[in-house]
């Protein structure tokens, strides 16, 4: 019996061809980002379909912008999405581990080492490099946490910058923490970002408190209030709208008008209970009656209308209030408490400054161009991202390839200790690491392994004990202790970038089929005619 041909319609691949398909659109993806790393990386010019142009040196941005078929390329840039969401930083160096990964292991499939083999020493490497962290980290003191936002920004912004947004991010890390039983918790979506083009990038600045473009709704309102009560409404404070079915025949005036009256009592009755509940200050989803202003003006209440769902939730965050949809439901439970809230003209646009018990904080980016302030709400994003984890895991490890060298040559010595195949992919992770002091040495215009070899030499010659400081110091061009030069990096970072590259990698290794189905093209399904021929 002839075999059935069931995958004519399919592009198949398999074996080695496969592995170095997969493997080359890798390479090929990290080489768009490799020469962003390092403070002394290049930027990218990004161009979209409709003109639009972007200048980034951040490699999250530069591969989420790409358009990109390739399955594997698409894998990796969802482990450099899952960096960025984790710890803010380090995209770039998960996507060049990912790659030099599989790079590595090529070159053993080429002398006959099963995949599967690599992969046991690829995983026995990731919890050998896991298990070494204790020995290398350092606390995190609070000039520590200033270098380490620093470091988060070299590269992407001048330095004077770098000195402003690290402090400002600091600076709202603090005031958004809380304390719980599970210990120090830092959320940064608490942290709201304005931006203002117009100005230089040192005029951005951090207010303590929420932050909204919003005037309130008569000026005869209080402008500034003290502390208080506060109600959410996610809705609003109008008249009902009549059903679409519903009609009315009305064959007096006087009937009108009384029903017109009769809804605006309604509404005032709504007013006197935010009275009776002590309401000093009201935020609505939607709109507020026209015929209600004054009545709340009177009350003494600040009002604001069209608040935007997400600001809302902000709000009931940092005052415990309770998001209601009625507010003839609210009751005292539902309340928030607010320290105080004003009125402040900024550029000819009136803003809304609520400062809470629970923290908060908004940032207000600046620059003379679009194009500048979306590059500083991107770095204060990163460098907040650093400072909450530190505020979180205070703790850090040295930069500059500083940890990946180490981690490298401490997998040379654990490697030995295995007969089988696994020593060879044990010894390849430990070649990949070293990928990123390569790529640092490389785009700050030294020759890489000149660099590597001088470095590995006064790490493995250092006899104080901080041999694991010493890193690539591409300013001075040469190596140097990382620690006393203020180059420094949350330990959550690197342990995000080994774990994500890793399991990237052992992901792509495991794939010795790929199945291309073929696509013809289609002619859309013409509509019936209603007349039959």
């Amino acid at each position: 019996m002839s075999e059935v041909p069931i995958l004519k319609e399919t592009t198949r691949s398999t074996g080695r061809e496969a592995l170095r398909n997969n493997i080359t659109a890798a390479m090929a993806l990290a080489g768009a980002v490799r020469t962003t790393l390092g403070p002394l990386g290049q930027d990218k010019l990004l161009i979209d379909d409709e003109g639009r142009t972007l200048v980034t040196n951040d490699g999250v941005t530069v591969l989420e912008s790409a358009k990109v078929e390739h399955p594997v390329a698409k894998m990796l840039i969802n482990a450099s999405t899952t960096q960025d969401r984790i710890a803010r930083d380090g995209t770039t160096s998960a996507v060049l581990l990912s790659a030099e990964l599989l790079q590595n292991a090529w070159e053993l499939v080429l002398q006959g080492v099963h995949p599967s083999a690599i992969a046991r020493g690829y995983r026995l490497a990731e919890d050998a490099c896991r298990a070494h962290f204790d020995q290398l980290v350092i606390d995190a003191t609070p000039e520590r946490q200033r270098h380490a936002a620093r470091t988060s920004l070299a590269g992407k912004i001048h330095e004077t910058m770098q000195h402003h947004l690290a402090e400002l991010a600091l600076e709202a890390a603090q005031a958004i923490q809380e304390e719980r039983p599970s210990g120090v918790v830092v959320d940064p979506t608490r942290v709201k970002i304005l931006t203002q083009t117009g100005g230089s990038m040192t005029d951005s600045r951090l207010v303590t408190g929420l932050v909204l473009a919003k005037k309130r709704v008569i000026d005869s309102m209080p402008k500034h209030l003290k502390s208080g009560k506060i109600a959410l409404v996610d809705g609003g404070l109008e008249r009902r709208e009549l059903m679409s079915s519903v009609k009315l025949n009305v064959t007096n005036t006087g009937v009108l008008e009384q029903f017109r009256q009769q809804e605006k009592a309604m509404l005032l009755e709504q007013v006197d209970h935010l009275v009776s509940l002590g309401v000093t200050l009201l935020a609505c989803k939607e709109g507020i009656d026209d015929d209600l202003h004054g009545a709340l003006s009177d009350a003494g209440i600040q009002a604001y209308r069209r608040v935007a769902r997400a600001d809302l939730d902000l709000l009931a965050r940092g005052t415990n209030a309770t998001l209601n949809h009625d507010i003839g439901g609210l009751t005292k439970r539902d309340l928030g408490v607010f320290i105080s809230s004003r009125n402040e003209r900024w550029n000819g646009v009136m803003h809304w400054i609520v400062e809470t018990e629970e923290g908060g904080a908004t940032f207000i980016a600046k620059g003379s161009t679009n194009e500048t302030v979306g590059e500083v709400v991107r770095c204060f994003a990163d460098a907040l991202g650093v400072a909450c984890q530190l505020l979180e895991e205070p703790s850090l490890l040295p930069g500059g390839g500083a940890t990946q060298i180490a981690l490298a040559r401490h997998l040379r010595r654990f490697a030995e200790g295995f007969a089988g195949r696994e020593q060879l992919a044990i010894e390849a992770f430990a070649d990949a690491l070293e990928v990123i002091p390569r790529v640092l040495a490389q785009n700050a215009g030294l020759d890489p392994l000149d660099s590597l070899l001088q470095t590995v030499a006064q790490q493995s010659t250092a006899e104080d004990g901080q041999g694991h400081f010493i890193g690539m110091n591409i300013v001075e061009k040469g190596p140097a202790n990382m620690v006393e030069k203020g180059i420094v990096e949350p330990l959550r970072i690197t342990r995000q970038v080994l774990a994500g590259a890793t399991e990237a990698a052992l992901s792509v290794l495991r794939i010795d089929d790929v199945l291309w189905a073929k696509q013809d093209p289609t002619v859309p399904d013409m509509p019936e005619s209603d007349d039959e021929s």
